[in-house]
């Protein structure tokens, strides 16, 4: 039996040190260890600060799982030193050596069983406590080494049990430091209880709050793939609208010219063949431009009327309404240069516009003006054609169904944060105009 110590005082400021070694995390299984509930990306990419977290508190906990264990054989090794000096030729040295070995060899297995409260991680927390209260028993000043049992017991067990089981070896340290003191000191039989009550308090607090950090961390997670599949979905939803805009503008309108030349090809094949035979060269024309339409769109959607260097103005200057309408172009102002975008809508409003005044207006002419007034580019389209009074807004939503021209010009221009305004009086034509802003130069 180790005689007492001349300095009762040394356990107690070892079992001091329990509050710094409280916020241990656990690590993977009923540890509050926040990286486990961002570890895994999900298939749209984890988010890259609950990434960051997640490595960190990793980190953390395998920095003061390190920490722990090495207390714990230090603590070890220094109660097997103290022994030894103190009761040199003892006959229980061999027992102390030999217990002292089976605790070390056991606590080395620990990390291997994990840290979930399975039946191999309990019966080996049990055959470490069983261990060390021999040796507390033979050698009171291996009492020390209780500190990193606390938290072991705390990582494993759930808290009810946790707490039963640090009250024991705490009843051991008070007993073995009594045991060790040549006089009755309060400090021995009060301090350590306190502290270790602190030290559970503290640290069941932090596995509650990393817990609650784990389930806003999901939270956080759950709701980016919300966002994520919302976000697809909206722009599929703009790709399929602009991908109907572009063949309203584009394939349907070269078809419906096609088809009004050869109509009135097939009228006129009896009655005037060269009138008929020029019809059917310019639907041969304007089937061809579908085609390069066609094709342009199924690379890239740009307008193929804007490869050729020269611009909006070429462009529109080159647009027809058919062969019964004269189209005039007239340009207002030092062209500058425009944004591809904002060509591309220009042209599409255009094309949608002639074909309007094609199919409705009955008109004989059509203007188009092209006007760059520095901070903004606008272009007016005027027919002199039937005109047509204006629906109001409940006749216009029974309508919004009748085609994709003008909602298509408006979405256009609004996508590009512009203006489209319509004004229409019977018998006196219409003038559509569309104003989209420029970003003033750098």
């Amino acid at each position: 039996m180790e005689e007492p110590d001349t300095d009762p005082g040394a356990a107690v400021s070892h079992v001091s040190r329990v509050p710094p070694q409280a916020p241990e995390a656990p690590s993977a299984g009923g540890a509050p260890d926040a990286a486990g509930a961002v570890g895994a990306p999900n298939a749209a990419g984890a988010p890259g600060a609950a990434g960051a977290a997640g490595a960190s508190g990793k980190a953390g906990t395998r920095a003061l799982g390190a920490v722990m264990h090495t207390a714990f054989f230090l603590l070890l090794g220094a109660s097997v030193a103290r022994f030894l000096l103190r009761h040199p030729g003892s006959p229980g040295t061999p027992w102390i050596i030999a217990l002292s070995i089976a605790l070390a060899l056991l606590y080395v297995l620990g990390p291997a069983l994990g840290a979930a409260p399975t039946a191999r991680r309990l019966l080996w927390l049990g055959l470490v406590v069983a261990v060390w209260v021999v040796l507390v028993v033979l050698a009171p000043s291996f009492a020390w080494c209780a500190v990193p049992l606390f938290f072991t017991a705390l990582r494993t067990l759930p808290p009810r049990a946790a707490i039963v089981l640090v009250a024991l070896l705490t009843v051991f340290v008070v007993a073995a430091q009594l045991k060790l003191s040549r006089e009755f000191d309060p400090n021995l039989l009060l301090a350590p209880p306190a502290i270790a009550a602190l030290a559970t308090a503290v640290f069941v607090h932090m596995e509650r709050q990393a817990a609650s950090q784990r389930a806003l961390i999901d939270d956080l997670i759950r709701t980016r793939r919300e966002l994520a599949a919302t976000e697809r979905r909206e722009g599929t939803l703009a790709e399929r609208q602009r991908l109907s805009m572009e063949i309203h503008d584009t394939l349907a309108q070269h078809l419906s010219s096609q088809q009004m030349l050869l109509q009135a090809a097939d009228r006129t094949w009896d009655s005037d063949p060269a009138t008929a035979r020029a019809h059917v060269r310019t639907a041969t024309g304007i089937a061809a431009r579908g085609l390069a339409e066609a094709r342009r769109l199924v690379h890239d959607l740009a307008p193929p009327e804007l490869e050729g260097g020269g611009g909006l103005a070429d462009a529109l200057r080159a647009l027809d309404a058919g062969p019964d309408i004269e189209v005039r172009f007239h340009l207002e102002g030092a062209a500058a240069p425009l944004p591809d975008r904002v060509q591309s809508a220009l042209l599409r409003i255009a094309q949608g516009a002639l074909a309007n005044v094609r199919e409705h207006a009955h008109a004989r002419t059509a203007a188009l003006t092209l006007s760059f007034l520095g901070d903004q580019v606008v272009l007016d389209v005027a027919d002199d054609g039937e005109g047509f009074t204006e629906p109001g807004p409940g006749a216009r939503a029974a309508a919004g169904d009748r085609g994709h021209g003008l909602p298509a010009m408006r979405a256009r221009v609004r996508q590009l944060g512009g203006t489209l305004t319509l004004e229409s009086t019977p018998g006196e034509g219409t003038v559509l105009s569309a104003a989209i802003p420029l970003e003033p130069p750098a």
